[in-house]
Protein backbone atom coordinates (compact mmCIF):
# COMPACT_ATOMS: atom_id res chain seq x y z
CA UNK A 1 0.00 0.00 0.00
CA UNK A 2 1.27 3.30 -0.80
CA UNK A 3 1.86 5.63 2.52
CA UNK A 4 -0.40 8.05 2.78
CA UNK A 5 0.18 11.99 3.92
CA UNK A 6 -2.10 12.21 6.37
CA UNK A 7 -1.31 15.76 6.77
CA UNK A 8 -2.96 16.17 3.52
CA UNK A 9 -5.89 14.21 4.05
CA UNK A 10 -9.37 16.23 5.35
CA UNK A 11 -11.87 14.53 7.51
CA UNK A 12 -15.31 14.18 6.15
CA UNK A 13 -18.69 14.02 8.14
CA UNK A 14 -20.05 12.67 4.99
CA UNK A 15 -20.18 8.72 4.18
CA UNK A 16 -16.91 7.86 2.42
CA UNK A 17 -13.33 9.58 1.30
CA UNK A 18 -14.75 13.14 -0.27
CA UNK A 19 -12.95 13.80 -3.74
CA UNK A 20 -13.00 17.13 -3.49
CA UNK A 21 -13.21 18.72 0.48
CA UNK A 22 -15.10 22.08 1.04
CA UNK A 23 -13.10 25.25 0.57
CA UNK A 24 -12.83 26.08 4.12
CA UNK A 25 -11.21 22.28 4.57
CA UNK A 26 -9.02 23.13 1.78
CA UNK A 27 -7.93 26.25 3.12
CA UNK A 28 -6.97 24.81 6.38
CA UNK A 29 -4.84 22.25 4.75
CA UNK A 30 -3.26 24.85 2.78
CA UNK A 31 -1.92 26.73 5.78
CA UNK A 32 -0.43 24.17 8.11
CA UNK A 33 -1.70 24.38 11.74
CA UNK A 34 0.63 22.59 13.75
CA UNK A 35 0.76 25.02 17.04
CA UNK A 36 -1.56 27.27 18.46
CA UNK A 37 -0.15 30.57 16.58
CA UNK A 38 -0.71 29.01 13.37
CA UNK A 39 -3.73 27.90 14.22
CA UNK A 40 -5.51 30.89 15.30
CA UNK A 41 -4.09 33.08 12.17
CA UNK A 42 -6.06 30.38 10.31
CA UNK A 43 -9.21 30.89 12.65
CA UNK A 44 -9.02 35.17 12.00
CA UNK A 45 -9.63 34.37 8.15
CA UNK A 46 -12.74 32.32 9.02
CA UNK A 47 -16.21 34.12 8.85
CA UNK A 48 -18.47 30.96 8.71
CA UNK A 49 -20.76 30.55 11.82
CA UNK A 50 -22.92 27.79 12.72
CA UNK A 51 -26.37 27.59 11.34
CA UNK A 52 -25.12 29.64 8.03
CA UNK A 53 -25.27 26.88 6.02
CA UNK A 54 -21.93 25.80 6.63
CA UNK A 55 -21.98 24.18 9.98
CA UNK A 56 -20.76 20.43 8.66
CA UNK A 57 -17.80 22.43 6.78
CA UNK A 58 -16.93 24.19 9.87
CA UNK A 59 -16.82 20.93 11.61
CA UNK A 60 -14.92 19.15 9.14
CA UNK A 61 -12.25 21.97 9.24
CA UNK A 62 -12.19 21.32 13.30
CA UNK A 63 -11.72 17.57 12.98
CA UNK A 64 -9.66 18.27 10.23
CA UNK A 65 -6.90 20.37 12.37
CA UNK A 66 -7.57 18.31 15.57
CA UNK A 67 -6.39 14.66 13.04
CA UNK A 68 -3.06 16.62 12.64
CA UNK A 69 -2.44 18.72 16.00
CA UNK A 70 -5.30 18.68 18.64
CA UNK A 71 -3.29 21.48 20.42
CA UNK A 72 -3.89 23.60 17.25
CA UNK A 73 -7.44 22.32 17.03
CA UNK A 74 -7.97 23.08 20.69
CA UNK A 75 -6.80 26.68 19.96
CA UNK A 76 -8.98 27.88 17.43
CA UNK A 77 -12.16 26.25 18.70
CA UNK A 78 -12.85 28.61 21.30
CA UNK A 79 -11.70 31.56 18.94
CA UNK A 80 -14.17 30.56 16.40
CA UNK A 81 -17.26 29.94 19.62
CA UNK A 82 -16.54 33.61 20.34
CA UNK A 83 -17.23 34.83 16.66
CA UNK A 84 -20.26 33.03 16.41
CA UNK A 85 -21.62 34.30 19.71
CA UNK A 86 -20.94 38.12 18.45
CA UNK A 87 -22.50 36.96 15.62
CA UNK A 88 -25.69 35.85 17.10
CA UNK A 89 -25.44 38.70 19.44
CA UNK A 90 -28.64 41.49 19.17
CA UNK A 91 -27.42 43.64 15.86
CA UNK A 92 -24.17 41.44 15.80
CA UNK A 93 -20.86 42.64 17.74
CA UNK A 94 -18.07 42.62 15.24
CA UNK A 95 -15.10 40.77 16.27
CA UNK A 96 -12.54 42.64 14.32
CA UNK A 97 -9.43 41.30 13.94
CA UNK A 98 -8.02 40.15 17.24
CA UNK A 99 -7.78 36.63 19.03
CA UNK A 100 -10.45 35.42 21.54
CA UNK A 101 -11.01 32.81 23.88
CA UNK A 102 -14.05 31.50 25.99
CA UNK A 103 -13.98 31.73 29.65
CA UNK A 104 -17.62 30.43 30.67
CA UNK A 105 -16.58 27.80 32.86
CA UNK A 106 -18.00 28.36 36.91
CA UNK A 107 -16.20 27.23 40.13
CA UNK A 108 -15.54 28.51 43.50
CA UNK A 109 -16.41 32.12 43.98
CA UNK A 110 -17.51 33.34 40.78
CA UNK A 111 -16.56 36.16 38.60
CA UNK A 112 -18.36 39.81 39.83
CA UNK A 113 -19.68 42.39 37.25
CA UNK A 114 -20.41 45.85 38.68
CA UNK A 115 -22.27 49.19 37.17
CA UNK A 116 -20.43 52.03 37.48
CA UNK A 117 -21.85 54.85 36.02
CA UNK A 118 -23.14 53.41 32.83
CA UNK A 119 -20.21 51.54 32.19
CA UNK A 120 -19.70 48.11 33.69
CA UNK A 121 -15.62 46.48 35.66
CA UNK A 122 -14.88 42.65 36.35
CA UNK A 123 -13.15 41.37 39.51
CA UNK A 124 -12.11 38.24 40.69
CA UNK A 125 -10.73 35.36 39.86
CA UNK A 126 -11.67 33.28 36.63
CA UNK A 127 -10.59 30.16 36.18
CA UNK A 128 -10.02 27.74 33.27
CA UNK A 129 -8.60 30.55 30.74
CA UNK A 130 -7.35 28.80 27.36
CA UNK A 131 -4.48 30.68 26.25
CA UNK A 132 -5.12 33.73 28.47
CA UNK A 133 -1.50 34.95 28.21
CA UNK A 134 -1.62 35.15 24.01
CA UNK A 135 -4.61 36.20 23.27
CA UNK A 136 -6.23 39.88 22.92
CA UNK A 137 -9.29 39.33 24.05
CA UNK A 138 -12.21 37.23 25.87
CA UNK A 139 -15.76 36.54 26.28
CA UNK A 140 -16.10 35.85 30.42
CA UNK A 141 -19.12 34.85 32.41
CA UNK A 142 -19.70 36.72 35.25
CA UNK A 143 -22.09 37.44 38.21
CA UNK A 144 -23.68 40.82 38.38
CA UNK A 145 -24.82 42.81 41.46
CA UNK A 146 -28.53 41.41 40.98
CA UNK A 147 -26.87 37.59 41.08
CA UNK A 148 -28.07 37.41 37.20
CA UNK A 149 -25.38 35.56 35.59
CA UNK A 150 -24.07 37.66 32.26
CA UNK A 151 -21.94 37.71 29.24
CA UNK A 152 -18.72 40.57 28.65
CA UNK A 153 -15.86 40.98 26.70
CA UNK A 154 -12.63 42.30 28.52
CA UNK A 155 -9.36 43.01 27.05
CA UNK A 156 -6.67 39.97 28.29
CA UNK A 157 -3.87 43.03 27.73
CA UNK A 158 -4.63 45.94 29.62
CA UNK A 159 -4.40 46.57 33.43
CA UNK A 160 -6.03 44.88 35.98
CA UNK A 161 -5.46 41.27 34.42
CA UNK A 162 -2.74 39.02 35.65
CA UNK A 163 -2.69 35.68 34.07
CA UNK A 164 -1.63 32.79 37.10
CA UNK A 165 1.59 31.46 35.76
CA UNK A 166 3.18 28.19 36.57
CA UNK A 167 -0.06 26.44 37.31
CA UNK A 168 -0.85 24.17 34.15
CA UNK A 169 1.08 20.95 34.94
CA UNK A 170 -1.06 19.03 31.99
CA UNK A 171 1.06 16.71 30.18
CA UNK A 172 -1.51 16.31 27.68
CA UNK A 173 -2.29 19.98 25.77
CA UNK A 174 0.74 21.23 27.34
CA UNK A 175 0.93 24.28 24.66
CA UNK A 176 -2.65 25.26 25.96
CA UNK A 177 -1.88 26.40 29.30
CA UNK A 178 -5.41 26.76 31.35
CA UNK A 179 -4.98 28.41 34.40
CA UNK A 180 -6.50 30.74 36.31
CA UNK A 181 -6.83 34.47 35.45
CA UNK A 182 -7.39 37.65 37.81
CA UNK A 183 -9.39 40.60 37.10
CA UNK A 184 -9.44 43.92 39.48
CA UNK A 185 -11.43 46.40 38.49
CA UNK A 186 -11.83 45.96 34.36
CA UNK A 187 -13.57 47.45 32.12
CA UNK A 188 -16.15 45.18 30.60
CA UNK A 189 -18.78 45.38 28.05
CA UNK A 190 -21.93 43.67 28.01
CA UNK A 191 -23.08 40.77 25.34
CA UNK A 192 -26.62 40.15 25.24
CA UNK A 193 -28.61 40.64 28.36
CA UNK A 194 -28.39 38.65 31.05
CA UNK A 195 -28.89 34.69 31.05
CA UNK A 196 -28.80 34.92 27.53
CA UNK A 197 -25.49 33.01 27.00
CA UNK A 198 -26.88 30.03 28.26
CA UNK A 199 -30.38 30.46 26.31
CA UNK A 200 -29.19 31.17 22.66
CA UNK A 201 -29.45 28.32 20.50
CA UNK A 202 -25.74 28.60 19.44
CA UNK A 203 -24.73 27.40 23.27
CA UNK A 204 -25.81 23.91 22.21
CA UNK A 205 -23.87 24.04 18.97
CA UNK A 206 -21.02 25.05 20.43
CA UNK A 207 -20.70 21.72 22.39
CA UNK A 208 -20.81 19.48 19.04
CA UNK A 209 -17.92 21.80 17.85
CA UNK A 210 -15.95 20.45 20.93
CA UNK A 211 -17.25 16.71 20.24
CA UNK A 212 -15.97 17.35 16.27
CA UNK A 213 -12.57 18.21 17.68
CA UNK A 214 -12.74 14.91 20.20
CA UNK A 215 -13.82 13.11 17.29
CA UNK A 216 -10.91 14.45 14.90
CA UNK A 217 -8.29 13.36 17.39
CA UNK A 218 -9.92 9.90 17.62
CA UNK A 219 -9.39 9.88 13.77
CA UNK A 220 -5.57 10.97 14.15
CA UNK A 221 -5.28 7.99 16.28
CA UNK A 222 -7.76 5.40 14.48
CA UNK A 223 -4.83 6.31 11.20
CA UNK A 224 -2.08 4.98 12.76
CA UNK A 225 -3.66 1.62 13.53
CA UNK A 226 -4.97 1.68 9.58
CA UNK A 227 -1.23 2.08 8.60
CA UNK A 228 -0.20 -0.61 10.76
CA UNK A 229 -2.96 -2.96 9.78
CA UNK A 230 -1.39 -3.51 6.35
CA UNK A 231 0.59 -5.85 8.05
CA UNK A 232 -2.22 -8.18 7.83
CA UNK A 233 -2.04 -9.86 11.30
CA UNK A 234 -5.48 -10.68 12.76
CA UNK A 235 -5.51 -8.80 15.63
CA UNK A 236 -4.78 -5.71 14.41
CA UNK A 237 -7.59 -5.65 11.75
CA UNK A 238 -10.26 -6.66 14.45
CA UNK A 239 -9.05 -3.54 16.31
CA UNK A 240 -8.91 -1.63 12.89
CA UNK A 241 -12.32 -3.10 12.22
CA UNK A 242 -13.88 -2.15 15.55
CA UNK A 243 -12.25 1.12 15.59
CA UNK A 244 -13.98 1.82 12.18
CA UNK A 245 -17.28 1.06 13.82
CA UNK A 246 -16.74 3.09 16.78
CA UNK A 247 -15.40 5.97 14.73
CA UNK A 248 -18.68 6.06 12.40
CA UNK A 249 -21.17 6.52 14.93
CA UNK A 250 -19.73 9.39 16.04
CA UNK A 251 -19.57 10.79 12.42
CA UNK A 252 -23.05 9.64 12.02
CA UNK A 253 -24.11 11.87 15.44
CA UNK A 254 -21.88 15.04 14.14
CA UNK A 255 -23.01 14.67 10.75
CA UNK A 256 -27.02 14.44 11.70
CA UNK A 257 -26.05 17.22 14.29
CA UNK A 258 -24.59 19.55 11.31
CA UNK A 259 -27.91 18.95 9.48
CA UNK A 260 -30.55 19.69 12.22
CA UNK A 261 -28.36 22.94 13.11
CA UNK A 262 -28.31 24.17 9.57
CA UNK A 263 -31.99 23.42 9.04
CA UNK A 264 -32.94 25.38 12.02
CA UNK A 265 -34.33 22.11 13.99
CA UNK A 266 -31.86 22.42 16.91
CA UNK A 267 -33.01 25.24 18.86
CA UNK A 268 -34.39 25.08 22.50
CA UNK A 269 -34.87 21.70 24.18
CA UNK A 270 -34.42 19.75 21.41
CA UNK A 271 -30.80 21.41 20.66
CA UNK A 272 -29.99 20.90 24.28
CA UNK A 273 -31.08 17.14 23.54
CA UNK A 274 -29.71 16.92 20.73
CA UNK A 275 -25.90 17.78 22.20
CA UNK A 276 -26.35 15.22 25.41
CA UNK A 277 -26.55 13.06 22.67
CA UNK A 278 -23.74 13.92 19.98
CA UNK A 279 -21.39 14.79 22.69
CA UNK A 280 -21.95 11.56 24.59
CA UNK A 281 -21.65 9.20 21.38
CA UNK A 282 -18.75 11.04 20.46
CA UNK A 283 -16.77 10.50 23.90
CA UNK A 284 -17.75 7.00 23.83
CA UNK A 285 -16.24 6.48 20.86
CA UNK A 286 -12.92 8.39 21.65
CA UNK A 287 -12.62 6.44 24.65
CA UNK A 288 -12.92 3.10 23.18
CA UNK A 289 -10.92 3.79 20.15
CA UNK A 290 -8.38 5.52 22.65
CA UNK A 291 -8.32 1.75 24.43
CA UNK A 292 -8.42 -0.25 21.24
CA UNK A 293 -5.67 2.24 19.90
CA UNK A 294 -3.57 1.24 22.81
CA UNK A 295 -4.19 -2.47 22.37
CA UNK A 296 -3.22 -2.40 18.51
CA UNK A 297 -0.04 -1.02 18.87
CA UNK A 298 1.28 -1.97 22.46
CA UNK A 299 3.59 0.63 24.06
CA UNK A 300 6.00 1.31 21.48
CA UNK A 301 4.46 4.38 19.65
CA UNK A 302 4.01 5.56 23.51
CA UNK A 303 7.15 5.41 24.12
CA UNK A 304 8.87 6.21 20.77
CA UNK A 305 6.73 8.30 18.59
CA UNK A 306 6.63 11.50 20.34
CA UNK A 307 3.73 12.58 17.94
CA UNK A 308 1.69 9.18 18.31
CA UNK A 309 2.29 10.08 22.65
CA UNK A 310 1.24 13.62 22.17
CA UNK A 311 -2.29 12.81 20.38
CA UNK A 312 -2.81 10.04 23.21
CA UNK A 313 -2.28 12.69 26.34
CA UNK A 314 -3.83 15.52 23.97
CA UNK A 315 -7.06 13.43 23.82
CA UNK A 316 -7.00 11.93 27.29
CA UNK A 317 -7.57 15.22 28.55
CA UNK A 318 -9.37 17.19 25.72
CA UNK A 319 -12.15 14.49 26.26
CA UNK A 320 -12.63 14.87 29.89
CA UNK A 321 -14.89 17.83 28.85
CA UNK A 322 -17.65 15.35 28.40
CA UNK A 323 -17.94 14.81 32.39
CA UNK A 324 -18.47 11.18 31.74
CA UNK A 325 -21.24 9.70 34.02
CA UNK A 326 -22.67 12.96 35.09
CA UNK A 327 -23.44 14.47 31.60
CA UNK A 328 -24.94 10.63 31.13
CA UNK A 329 -27.57 11.51 34.04
CA UNK A 330 -28.00 14.86 32.81
CA UNK A 331 -29.02 13.47 29.25
CA UNK A 332 -31.19 10.91 31.11
CA UNK A 333 -32.86 13.82 33.07
CA UNK A 334 -33.57 16.16 30.13
CA UNK A 335 -35.01 13.03 28.65
CA UNK A 336 -37.45 12.47 31.48
CA UNK A 337 -38.38 15.93 31.11
CA UNK A 338 -39.49 15.40 27.48
CA UNK A 339 -43.10 15.86 26.55
CA UNK A 340 -43.30 12.50 24.72
CA UNK A 341 -41.10 9.17 25.59
CA UNK A 342 -37.74 9.24 23.10
CA UNK A 343 -37.62 6.09 21.64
Amino acid sequence: MTAVDWTRMPVSLLGGRPGHPDPLVTSLLDHPVTDPASALAWARTVDAVPGSGETRQLWEALATAAAIDLGAARAMEPHLDAIAILAQAEHGVPAGEETWGVYAAEGGEPLRAHKQGDSWIVTGTKQWCSLAGSLDLALVSATRDDDRRGLFAVALRGPGVQVEEGSWHARGLAEIPSGPVHFTDVSATPIGEPGWYLERPGFSWGGMAVAACWYGGAVGLARSVFSAASSGKPFLLMHLGAIDELLESGRRALAEGAALVDSGEASGARGRLLTKRVRATVARAVEETLTRVGHALGPAPLALDKAHSKRVADLELYVRQHHAEKDQAALGETLLRSDAPPW
